[in-house]
């Protein structure tokens, strides 16, 4: 799985040069140390899982639509990473493929990014839609880590009219952990991980305005 993760880091480090895009990371020392988690990002669009892995050490995988998944060099993408795809439509698969993550989470320390907003809009302008409180009970089945992070510019990228070099922002937040969530309702969690994000976006923007 390293082998495979460095080719994938490679990839897109190579990508990022030839077309003028780079990534700025901030809080990675917040990662938990030991053990698997769930990175829960806001969705910009189909840079949002190339800009986290610039910036992510250790291995990690995503979860995506099943219907979005089989796009050229997504599909192959995924596969190099082990990643998961997800039915939309079919509660039932979304289950068992949530049981299936939260094994690996917990027996293998794997580490999953996993997008609450479902998908995301065109030129969103850093705007965060809605966290889906469904997308937390992986963390609940698990009983691991949920790690907040906030994506600022990735839109720019690959959805939206801008050309020319871009830089994008990753900013690790602190991470919440069993013991803290543990007695909440996946409605709540939701919103608190929704509002972290928007506050770390908000004080980013404001500082560079």
């Amino acid at each position: 799985m390293e082998e495979r993760y460095a080719i994938a880091q490679e990839m897109v480090e190579k990508m990022n040069k030839s077309s003028g895009y780079k990534t700025i990371a901030y809080g990675q020392e917040k990662l938990p140390k030991e053990g698997g988690y769930v990175m829960y990002p806001n969705h910009q669009g189909k840079y949002d899982v190339p800009g986290i892995f610039t910036a992510h050490d250790k291995p990690c995988s995503f979860v995506m639509d099943e219907k979005k998944s089989h796009i050229i060099l997504v599909n192959e993408f995924l596969l190099l990473v082990d990643g998961k795809r997800l039915m939309m439509d079919n509660l039932r698969q979304t289950l068992t493929i949530f049981q299936e993550m939260a094994k690996e989470i917990v027996e293998e320390g794997r580490k999953f990014i996993l997008f609450p907003e479902g998908g995301y809009k065109e030129d969103n302008r850093n705007i965060v839609e809605p966290f889906k409180a469904g997308s937390f009970k992986l963390a609940q089945m698990s009983k691991c880590p949920i790690v907040p992070v906030a994506l600022i510019d990735s839109y720019k990228v690959y959805n939206s009219p801008h050309k020319g070099p871009v830089t994008t922002y990753v900013y690790y937040l602190d991470p919440i952990y069993y013991e803290d969530y543990k007695g909440m309702k996946t409605v709540d969690i939701a919103l608190m991980v929704e509002q972290k994000i928007k506050k770390k976006i908000e004080e980013h923007l404001k500082e560079r305005s």
